[in-house]
């Protein structure tokens, strides 16, 4: 099955680029289209966010504060004029800069609890063709990258510190091939990738596993920079490079909407993960989120406010109380706790010149823990000492080069929009028309 989809995915691939030559040399018999094409389209984006973290309590009942590097990453995305063939690609520093993780209360994923675990240093590099035919736009993409599942990546929005459900909402750094049409204001995705994820920073795919796990999403656009989106994905052992772990049944559903000057945005989204044991047939437990979060310019300062509600399920510690063993020696799970988190967000005003500028930001989050079941084992008692948490962070995000408005799609399936006026773009200077949806 899997040899039989891969099949059907380079067929694609090799469909389009034949397509996007055939239109080439029609157009002018090749002269034209090469004086066309020969302007590339190049856009580039340095990022860095130096910080401080105040977590009250976290691990071991502990009140911690953590000063680092977040963020460091090198975005680029090159494109011919026309559009026909594009290359995105995200290089992160996150292993060098914050090697034992990002502090960041009831966060978790790959080995880590209440911190942000470091992004490989590739953490993104596709590339996509792209033709129409009829009244349809058609793209096949390849590469590492993100699965056509869920919301944009949280780098891309309001907020420094990500939300608990970051790993039950998007599908990330896997090897990925991908097809894509729209037509009007729907677009469809479909797309193959390796289930396993990244065990390290240095961490490449697993090749022989590529294809054994899949993707779809539908998008609709009713208006200007509104969308609706619903999404489904079925991922092989994820924790297990082996490929012999619990597989995931996800969903996701969401809408968002951003003003054109990106003064002004709205996320809502529900996404649910069920863990399944294939060998049984049988589901292990599963977990779900709601998130809304929202931003708006008010003068020269941004705010935000996110409200979030997401299941963590539970793993016995390592040593290090941020940390469990990693790939898991064991199925089964110490308990979920449901997490119920109000973060706020105030930025200032811009400094420094269009393409080298500087935001400074405070975001302060107020968490409630609970176990879910009275079965739980690690309860947030045992684990903090307490069920009422706080966490604040101070911090610049600086940035040079053309602003990125989104990132998680490609081709056909990435709408062109403003990018986020809170986090820099469009705001004291900053040329809106030069940002690019990565």
């Amino acid at each position: 099955m899997t040899n039989r989809r891969s099949s059907v995915v380079t067929g694609v691939t090799l469909a389009l680029l034949l397509g996007v030559r055939a239109e080439a040399q029609h157009d002018g018999h090749g002269a034209a289209a090469a004086t066309r094409d020969s302007a590339a389209v190049v856009h580039v984006m340095l990022q860095a966010i130096p910080l401080i973290t105040r977590a009250a309590p976290t691990a071991l009942g502990r009140t911690r504060t953590q000063a680092l590097v977040t963020q460091p990453i090198l975005m680029g995305h090159w494109a011919t004029a026309s559009g026909a063939l594009a290359l995105d690609g995200t290089l992160e520093a996150e292993g060098l800069t914050m090697p034992n993780g990002e502090l960041n209360t009831g966060a978790y994923g790959e080995g880590f609890f209440d911190r942000r675990h470091p992004h490989t240093y590739l953490h993104e590099f596709v590339g996509s063709v792209r033709r129409t035919i009829g009244g349809a736009s058609l793209s096949a993409s390849a590469g590492r990258g993100f699965a056509p599942f869920g919301t944009d990546d949280p780098m891309m929005r309001p907020f420094v510190k990500y939300p608990v459900n970051h790993h039950l909402s998007q599908i990330l750094e896997r090897a990925v091939a991908i097809g894509a049409v729209r037509a009007g204001a729907l677009s469809l995705e479909g797309g193959l990738f390796g289930g396993d994820e990244p065990t390290a920073p240095s961490d490449l795919p697993v090749w022989r596993r590529f294809g054994d796990s899949w993707s779809a999403r539908a998008t609709l656009f009713p208006l200007a920079n509104v969308e609706l989106q619903g999404s489904y994905a079925r991922v092989a052992s994820p924790e297990q490079p082996s490929g012999h772990g619990l597989d995931q049944q996800k969903l996701s559903y969401s809408g968002r909407s951003i003003t054109s000057d990106g003064a002004r945005y709205f996320l809502g989204e529900w996404a649910r993960t069920i863990e399944r044991d294939h060998s049984r047939n049988a589901d292990v437990y599963g977990v779900e989120s709601a998130l809304v979060e929202g931003a708006m310019i008010l003068g020269q300062l941004g705010v935000a406010l996110r409200l979030e509600q997401t299941d963590r399920p539970e793993e016995e510690r390592d040593a290090d109380p941020f940390r469990t063993p990693r790939p898991s020696s064991d199925l089964s799970i110490a308990g979920v706790t449901r997490w119920r988190v109000v973060t706020v967000s105030l930025s200032g005003p811009v400094v420094g010149p269009s393409h080298l500028s500087g935001v400074p930001f405070v975001e302060v989050a107020r968490l409630a823990a609970a176990p879910r079941s009275q079965s739980s084992v690690l309860t947030p008692d045992r684990l903090y000492g307490t069920t009422r948490l706080w966490m604040a962070t101070i911090g610049v995000r600086l940035r040079a080069g053309s602003p990125h408005a989104r990132m998680g799609r490609y081709g056909v399936a990435l709408e062109r929009g403003p990018p986020l006026a809170v986090i820099g773009g469009g705001r004291a200077g900053q040329d809106s028309a030069a940002s690019h949806a990565h």
